[in-house]
């Protein structure tokens, strides 16, 4: 991939400060190729469940892949849901590594047989990331369903059985599982895989439990001091550049990339500029409109308003700003913080401080596809079948279930 800057600086000296200014393509971008899913996380940031039938059809998905070669995107990171659900999952992975776009893909394990994993491990294209919340079955299933722990180790067991090293361990973190990263290094260590730090957002139905879910402010330190220890063997992305206002910047991006290096692409198409915004306000178009993705990337109003320079607002007399930039835009908007504000984790305590100023309803996310109609107490229960699903017969999306290969108690 070519690297053009959209509006570079007269001068500058680290690489993060030319991101800031967007570049021609984006390094990888995230696309949820379904809102199917098996599980019901109450933390979910897409309010994932059931299929939205306006999903991209094959012959759409594949033009996208096109497009995404001819910019030369280096991979894909694909989401859901659970993208394996969806019946052309793996038509559609072929069709991207061959067209030399590679593939990182997350899943709860529902489908990682050994069948499976043995195909995977054989194509060096793709790389797959497998989602696990604790590190013992009693933190993990609370928030990801009863049996989910054991799914995810079964598909991890697989995967290293069948040769595929280096896949990824991902956690987000929350206050229940701080405690537990040594072991979650130590169960990545077990398998061969590599360790995957993300923060919690409260965005999609993690906006509903963020007030019980989020770290605590000694946690944050925790996880900081953790971060700095180790940061060398796990991958963070952009998750907790907020926290560098500790002291010093933790290793990564530490910069929101949102329309600059990294978008969305959801399910129906719609572009928007951060995974963990889907909401209007982020909204910069769809990949069927005219000009299509490279239209949208290259051209939307909102991607070159985010890729002017960022003035700071109240946080630029912080010292730390070089480095925290004010966190994360989706955390500050779901929960009703101004952009140019804090983080409402900022680790000087403004945002705590401007959080108990918020008054009325905060920002919703745009759609909602779980399973309920309503927020639910615990996660929905499931026990799944194990069977290879590589020889399942074809169906038609209108046929598929989003509890494909589920087997409810």
């Amino acid at each position: 991939m070519t690297i053009e800057l959209q509006a570079p600086p007269a001068r500058t000296e680290r690489l993060v400060d030319l991101f800031e200014y967007g570049l021609d393509a984006p390094i990888c971008l995230t696309w949820e190729l379904t809102y199917a899913c098996n599980l019901s996380c109450t933390h979910c940031l897409s309010s994932s469940g059931r299929r939205d039938p306006r999903e991209l059809s094959t012959e759409q998905a594949k033009a996208v892949i096109d497009e995404l070669e001819a910019m030369q995107v280096f991979y894909v990171n694909i989401g859901g849901g659970e993208p394996t659900v969806r019946p052309d999952f793996w038509e559609l992975l072929d069709y991207a590594t061959e067209h030399h776009v590679g593939v990182k893909f997350s899943t709860n394990g529902v489908r990682i047989t050994p069948q499976v994993a043995a195909r995977l491990a054989a194509n060096d294209y793709v790389d797959v990331q497998i989602s696990l919340d604790g590190a013992t079955a009693e933190v993990n299933d609370a928030v990801r369903g009863r049996g989910s722990y054991d799914m995810a180790m079964r598909a991890m067991a697989n995967l290293a059985e069948a040769g595929m090293t280096n896949f990824k361990l991902s956690v987000v973190c929350t206050r229940h599982n701080i405690a537990q990263l040594d072991e979650f290094k130590q169960i990545a260590d077990r398998y061969g895989a590599q360790l995957r730090l993300t923060r919690l957002r409260p965005s999609g139905r993690g906006a509903d439990v963020w007030d019980d879910l989020h770290p605590l402010p000694h946690q944050q330190r925790e996880l900081y001091d953790w971060l700095v220890a180790n940061g060398d063997q796990v991958l963070t992305g952009d998750s907790f550049f907020h926290l560098s206002a500790f002291g010093e910047a933790l290793p990564g991006l530490n910069l929101c990339g949102a329309g600059r290096v990294v978008c969305l692409i959801d399910p129906i198409g719609d572009v928007y500029a951060c995974p963990f915004a889907i909401h209007d306000e982020f909204l910069a178009g769809n990949v069927l409109g005219t000009g299509g993705f490279a239209g949208v990337w290259r051209h939307s109003p909102l991607f070159l308003q985010l890729r002017e320079p960022q003035q700071g607002g109240a946080c630029s007399s912080c010292a730390f700003f070089d480095t925290c930039k004010g966190g994360c835009m989706a955390a500050k908007f779901f929960t009703g913080l101004p952009l140019d504000g804090p983080d409402p984790e900022c680790v000087q305590g403004y945002g705590e401080a401007l959080l108990a100023g918020v008054r009325g309803e905060v920002p919703r996310p745009s759609g909602d596809h779980s399973h309920r109609t309503a927020p639910a107490k615990r996660p929905v229960s499931v026990t799944i079948s194990r069977r290879d699903d590589l020889a399942r017969p074809p169906v038609s999306f209108c046929e598929e279930s989003p509890l494909a290969g589920a087997d409810l108690r």
